[in-house]
């Protein structure tokens, strides 16, 4: 039969989500501990890929099995064999027809900044430092740039090996609550490094380093290497993925601690 589960994880131990072979991933550990609920090698699959230090607090994925174990044996016996930074949510069977990666939808970010003068010690890798004042107000006017469908080459990074640079963002909010600035993205699908160019942009927009047009601008240039800096990672989570109401997974968009 064919599972799909909810994944939580604390990106910063890890090179990202896929195998590498220098470095711990998010997938070698989760693997690792359902084939030990399994007991055969379970193979997974997951809805996006996140890079080195990116957290997620609802990442779905699916796998096959043929081991007869209940919803809830997968989600304690697996987080029984995981570390403390990465949490199985719920497991739910699937029809064969599901697929984590080419079912989904949609798929959300959130990107987390800290903007005061000091760093902050509880947040360390969980919220961007940025000692630079932002003015969300001028962010929130350069984001409107990029709702819609657009040529997003500027904006993803020159490894990515996505086949097209067309993506349809949906949603790209900024908002402010004391000293924490959020930028909440939705989409059909992100490039890599997508968010945190974007990010990038924005908050040098926001330092007052450029207008608000230049988010057009660099979109206009289709050229990565004319585009921003890209922001850091430890403020990105994934915070939620969509599918098709047919499969009638469970509430999917969850929101880090840290907000």
């Amino acid at each position: 039969m064919r599972i799909a589960l909810a994944v939580e994880y604390n990106g910063t131990p890890y090179c990202g989500w896929q195998y590498q072979d220098h470095s711990p991933s998010v997938q070698e550990y989760v693997e690792k501990a359902l084939s030990k609920v399994a007991d055969h090698p379970v193979r997974i699959i997951c809805a996006g890929r996140t890079d080195t230090g990116v957290h997620a607090t609802s990442q779905i994925i699916h796998f096959d099995s043929e081991a007869g174990r209940s919803m809830h044996s997968w989600v304690y016996g697996g987080n029984a064999n995981l570390p403390d930074s990465i949490s199985l949510l719920w497991a739910k069977q699937v029809t064969e027809d599901f697929h984590a990666r080419f079912s989904a939808v949609r798929r959300r970010y959130r990107y987390v900044i800290l903007n005061r003068r000091i760093r902050h010690a509880l947040l360390a890798n969980r919220a961007v430092w940025e000692f630079r004042p932002l003015d969300e107000t001028r962010m929130a006017e350069a984001a409107c740039y990029l709702v819609g469908e657009h040529d997003f080459s500027s904006y993803r990074a020159l490894a990515c090996q996505a086949k097209s640079p067309i993506r349809t963002v949906y949603q790209l909010d900024v908002s402010r609550q004391n000293e924490l600035l959020v930028l909440d993205l939705e989409a059909n699908a992100f490039l890599q490094h997508m968010v945190r160019n974007i990010a990038g942009v924005l908050m040098t927009i926001g330092a007052g380093e450029q207008e608000p047009k230049w988010a057009k601008q660099v979109l206009e240039f289709r050229d990565r290497t004319l585009g921003g800096v890209t922001a850091p990672s430890g403020g990105l989570y994934l915070t939620g993925v969509d599918y098709p109401e047919e499969f009638e997974l469970p509430a999917l968009s969850r929101l880090p601690l840290v907000w």
